[in-house]
């Protein structure tokens, strides 16, 4: 089927009052990034409806897999268009249409015409039935269904002539660059990479933290999350990673504090830290792939001391998810194989054995005391010392 456009739709963005064509124009900008690696294309818009046309050949796979990455985007609807807006010159199209697009003509149909350019002299429903007329009389073994039908014949009468049958999905949400950006706190794990892509569909921009612990966890362990942070910057667009060596860190407060409230200071460390480079990159607040109760450290008491480290508002997606939620969401995306890939992450390595699930903030201040005068030159020595990885979509 040679189709010589395809029409973007959009939902939440018809609800933007005033403000709608500031989300439209950030959509389309969006559209046309995401879409420079594949090929060359005009991306143009009219009330409700974004339009994306091929300059010569494309690639028809290629230009839908990049516009279902694009957050803003609810159907990609491959068109044919016809400049001819005459009853009879519609007819012709449609016939040809259907007759191009499917070989196989056992199948059910309803024709359904939307009138946008109200001048146009006939109504939708006369043009529902005279089109359908036309078709069973082209096609015999067509057969009408207007509650399920095999194919839904859609005929949008603008200024031109919108002919589709096809509305493939998109992602959603709101267009990356409506509402901010955040610091998302990327681990090797699962959970991360998800909680990512979540508040991103949200329209917020990503910046990314890593903690790496040398010699304790490999190159690989840092590809690995740099590989997670390409899969969810198809969706997010670019990304600065940030690569912390947290060793001197993670080994001054397991020399010095109790085990069982390692994971809880380590976690509270990242935190801070995850903040200054946040800060530094206007960043409006830290993004985990936190949800209660899977780990130690997830627990409700664990999650409130915490916070109680960050001034920002720290978001998590994944909060309410149980972990196979989580995965199946992980495998949509195409971050689960690289997630599950056996090398550990700085997290991993200095686990308690039975570390604390209910801390109370006093304790764990108390036992921070005990770093005082020890762990503040290690500290601005790891955010002096930051690698930035630039991650491009």
């Amino acid at each position: 089927m040679n189709y010589q456009a395809y029409m973007i739709k959009y939902a939440e963005i018809g609800t933007k009052g005033k403000n709608r064509y500031v989300f439209e124009d950030i959509l389309c900008k969006n559209i046309r990034n995401r879409l420079r690696s594949v090929g060359d294309y005009t991306v143009t818009k009219e009330y409700g409806r974004i339009y994306v046309t091929p300059e010569g050949e494309h690639d028809y796979e290629d230009t839908i897999a990049a516009l279902k990455t694009v957050f803003g985007i609810v159907g990609i609807c491959p068109v044919v268009i016809s400049a001819d807006t005459s009853f009879d010159s519609i007819k012709e199209r449609a016939i040809a249409f259907v007759g191009e697009a499917y070989s196989d003509k056992k199948k059910t149909f309803k024709v359904n015409a939307k009138r946008v350019n109200k001048q146009y002299p006939m109504s939708s429903m006369e043009m529902n039935a005279d089109l359908g007329e036309a078709l069973l009389e082209a096609y015999s073994e067509l057969k009408v269904d207007v509650h399920d039908p095999d194919i839904m014949l859609q005929v949008e009468v603008r200024n031109e002539i919108y002919i589709y049958s096809l509305t493939i999905p998109g992602p959603g949400g709101l267009p990356i660059g409506t509402n901010g950006k955040a610091m998302l706190l990327l681990s090797g794990g699962i959970d991360s990479p998800v909680a990512g892509y979540m508040i991103s569909k949200r329209g917020v921009g990503l910046s990314a933290t890593y903690f790496h612990a040398p010699p304790y966890t490999s190159d690989r362990a840092k590809q690995k999350v740099v590989d997670l942070a390409k899969c969810v910057a198809r969706y997010s667009g670019n990304i600065r990673l940030h690569v912390v060596n947290f060793t001197d860190i993670q080994m001054a407060i397991y020399k010095n504090c109790p085990h069982d409230e390692l994971t809880i200071i380590m976690r509270r460390y990242m935190m801070k830290i995850a903040e200054e480079l946040a800060k530094k990159d206007e960043c409006q607040a830290l993004i985990t792939g936190e949800s209660i109760g899977q780990v130690a450290s997830q627990t409700m008491q664990s999650l409130t001391v915490t916070n109680a480290v960050c001034t920002m508002p720290v978001f998590r997606p994944c909060i309410g998810m149980d972990k196979q939620e989580i995965v199946e969401l992980s495998e949509k995306i195409d971050t689960y194989e690289t997630s599950i890939l056996p090398y550990e992450d700085c997290c991993t390595i200095f686990v308690a054995k039975h570390p604390v699930t209910k801390p109370k903030l006093e304790a764990i201040e108390k036992s921070e005391k005990l770093l005082e005068g020890i762990i503040e030159p290690l500290y601005e020595e790891a955010l002096n010392t930051v690698e930035l990885i630039h991650v491009r979509a």
